[in-house]
């Protein structure tokens, strides 16, 4: 029997169009959320006047004009909700000083160079920064992305490693995951509800991404096996409130606690997946 093409299909390993608008409401939702008591407010007061007509003709228009109003700065606060995320590169940077040889760039300029092209991102600003821990980030800077990794990771790490870390940090932006992550770092709320707005098992996720796209999971599952086998320093910034809060933007989310294979962002988890794919 001849094969028959099926043009629908797509592979399960390919970030969807579905995907990426579902975390774009994620972060809508949660705006909308933070604004409801004061949009029931509205809502009540709206009504009372557009029901006015009892009183006087033209008080039904004063509720559609405050309508309006409030719509308009309900859509300007989504606005500053994203732009708190989106200022999160710059915060980051300030956390940490410069780290690295002249090598060690160059070698990652290589990686991230030939990866960006891959996932069809570009404007990627890379930073190496000193830290003994393992861990990189894709952090959104204004208009543009910033890529921040350790300089312990660049020390440990082999090439095809190093790749797995890049590959799946691009991944994250291909899903459409770093404004639901970033803006959960910088959001006032509690620990529960930063984890439900980064979302649950999103960096296995991103791994079958990045490892599809780069042929190769071994790299991946051995950059996430390091990352699993190190003991965090007292003095890195990774043990730090800082880090608690925004973890979610970095490859490994939990490096500050011991190992947990019922989560699926957990990096031990996500090694073990990666070795029997």
């Amino acid at each position: 029997m001849a094969p028959v093409l099926d043009p629908n299909w797509q592979s399960p390993y390919s970030p969807t169009n579905a995907e990426k608008h579902h975390h774009q409401k994620v972060v809508r939702s949660f705006a909308m959320r933070k604004k409801l008591p004061e949009s029931i407010g509205v809502g009540v007061v709206v009504l009372l006047l557009v029901a006015g007509v009892v009183v006087a003709p033209w008080v039904p228009l004063v509720g559609i004009a405050v309508a309006l109003a409030y719509g308009w700065d309900l859509r300007r606060s989504l606005v500053r909700y994203e732009a708190k995320g989106l200022a999160l590169g710059n915060l980051v940077l300030d956390q940490f000083k410069v780290g690295g040889t002249e090598k060690d760039r160059l070698r990652l300029a290589t990686v991230m160079d030939r990866l960006a092209a891959t996932f069809g991102v570009a404007a990627i600003k890379i930073y190496i920064v000193s830290d003994p821990a393992y861990n990189a980030a894709l952090v959104p800077t204004g208009s543009g992305l910033s890529f921040f990794v350790t300089d312990a990771l660049m020390r440990d790490f082999e090439l095809i490693e190093l790749e797995g870390v890049v590959a799946h940090c691009l991944a994250r932006h291909r899903l459409g995951l770093l404004l639901r992550e970033s803006l959960a770092s910088v959001a006032a709320t509690s620990d529960e509800s930063r984890r439900a707005l980064a979302g649950q098992g999103l960096a296995y996720r991103a791994d079958e991404v990045a490892a599809a796209a780069i042929r190769y999971p071994p790299g991946l599952a051995g950059a996430l096996r390091k990352c699993a086998g190190e003991n965090l320093s007292s003095t890195s910034f990774f043990a730090g409130s800082t880090y608690a809060q925004w973890r979610w933007i970095w490859f490994n989310i939990w490096c500050d606690r011991p190992t947990d294979i019922s989560d699926l962002d957990d990096v031990e988890l996500r090694a073990r997946a990666l070795e029997e794919w």
